[in-house]
């Protein structure tokens, strides 16, 4: 399995963390990941920790959100499995604009990442209210 890009967005809320694990569970809940059920008898995992239990996850990842297991502040480095959000100086600096809005999202290629690192950014309509949350990675080996 090559690396691959995987986004996802969610309606906004104020809780960032809350919307982040709540995303996570309907991925798993969904089986909207990498599974390979080739050997004869491997059911799908029944939790996210049997999930990070597999040898195979472990080296090759899910190639989701499933392999993001933090969000870190902006000030923090940034390390294999956790995201960090966009700031509004981040964003002014890279696309223009403190409030990113659905339109900014295909130039997102702008900011900062690595593999096996995700981004998170708030979106915002045309009055600049809050609307989404997307969230975006790089993932494979």
């Amino acid at each position: 399995m090559g690396a691959s890009g995987w986004d996802y967005s969610v309606p906004y809320q104020e809780d960032l963390v809350g919307a982040f694990e709540a995303l996570r569970r309907k991925v798993f809940e969904e089986r909207d990941y990498y599974w390979e059920p080739a050997e004869e008898g491997r059911p799908w995992p029944g939790s996210i920790e049997e999930l990070w239990d597999d040898e195979i996850v472990r080296e090759a990842g899910t190639h989701s959100i499933l392999d993001i297991f933090r969000i870190i502040g902006p000030e923090d480095e940034p390390e294999h499995f956790t995201m960090r959000q966009v700031t509004e100086e981040e964003a002014l600096r890279v696309l223009g604009t403190r409030k990113l809005t659905r339109a900014h999202v295909p130039r997102f290629e702008g900011f900062d990442h690595w593999g096996w690192y995700g981004r998170c950014a708030v979106l915002h309509d045309e009055r600049g209210e809050p609307r989404e949350i997307c969230f975006w990675g790089y993932w494979g080996d």
